[in-house]
């Protein structure tokens, strides 16, 4: 199990925006699971939605990118650079995600090239989906 403090020696993010607080079952290059507790003073629980707050659909999305990052910034030739989005793909919300609920995001690697890697992405509360979609990443020197 990777804990926040390993996460952060693998990806560049950082308070506010390192969504992945654990990580498991990393695969290099080919597949992780991340963990994100939503908690109740997250930066943006008091404006969306004030008396209900929901997780912003574009910070799920982000969290899985995160997991995938971390299977792919895993292998060796890629330590120490920054994977940024490429694009998103037929993402799909299924449910909402709110503070004190657990966030799990499978993320496995299809392809890899150059410096270019595609991905699919589950993000799960419980057993429940709440997000899908295909990612793509471009991988910095």
């Amino acid at each position: 199990m990777l804990t926040r403090d390993d996460i952060a020696e693998i990806l560049p993010h950082r308070e506010p925006f390192l969504l992945v607080d654990r990580a498991e079952d990393v695969v290099p290059g080919e597949s992780a699971t991340g963990y994100l507790d939503v908690r109740e003073d997250a930066f943006w629980v008091p404006g969306h939605f004030p008396g209900y707050p929901v997780m912003p659909g574009v910070l799920i999305v982000e969290a899985m990118a995160q997991v995938g990052a971390i299977a792919l910034l895993s292998l060796p030739e890629n330590r120490g650079r920054i994977a940024l989005f490429g694009g998103i793909d037929k993402v799909r919300f299924k449910r909402q995600v709110r503070p004190g609920e657990t966030l799990r995001m499978e993320v496995r690697i299809t392809k890899s090239r150059g410096a270019l890697g595609f991905g699919e992405g589950k993000a799960f509360v419980g057993d429940e989906l709440a997000c899908s979609g295909g990612l793509m990443f471009a991988i910095k020197s």
